[in-house]
């Protein structure tokens, strides 16, 4: 390498650093406490709804907006091959009573005539789109209106 080249090189390394160094700042912390203090866990908030069927649906913020889950899904199996969610949402009536009915996107289409359409198997994990609703207060101030 020739001489002014090195002389270049080693001058804008120079005035990188310089202007590194010019503007670091002091990091914080974005907690209103220290780093080295233990996280703690929320509290565990109770469903809107205790059990299927006794609570009225949930309004949609905005179209095409996945149904909200207004009732709890604990202990409920959501697997390829044991959804609970189908034992009452697979038809539009359960019981006797009226239930909000899988989407016909959720659907494959009948590859005969008269044939019942089968679920979509990919589109088996309900709680991807479809969210049970606790009773807690938002975590931030929010002014979104639907």
């Amino acid at each position: 390498m020739n001489k002014s080249l090195k002389v270049t090189l080693l001058a804008a390394l120079a005035v990188t650093l310089v202007a590194c160094a010019s503007t670091a700042v002091q990091l914080s912390t974005l907690r209103e406490q220290s780093v080295s203090s233990a996280d703690s866990a929320p509290d565990v908030k109770d469903y809107v709804g205790k059990r299927p069927g006794q609570h009225a649906l949930i309004a949609r913020s905005f179209p095409q907006q996945p149904p909200l889950v207004p009732h709890t899904v604990d202990g409920y199996g959501i697997a390829p091959g044991d959804n609970s969610c189908l034992d009452c949402h697979i038809s539009d009536e359960f019981k006797g009573k009226k239930m909000p009915k899988m989407s016909d996107s959720h659907f494959l289409k009948a590859s005969m005539a008269g044939a019942e359409p089968a679920v979509d198997m990919q589109r088996w994990q309900c709680d991807s789109c479809h969210v049970p609703q606790v009773d807690a207060k938002p975590l931030v101030d929010n002014d979104f209106k639907g």
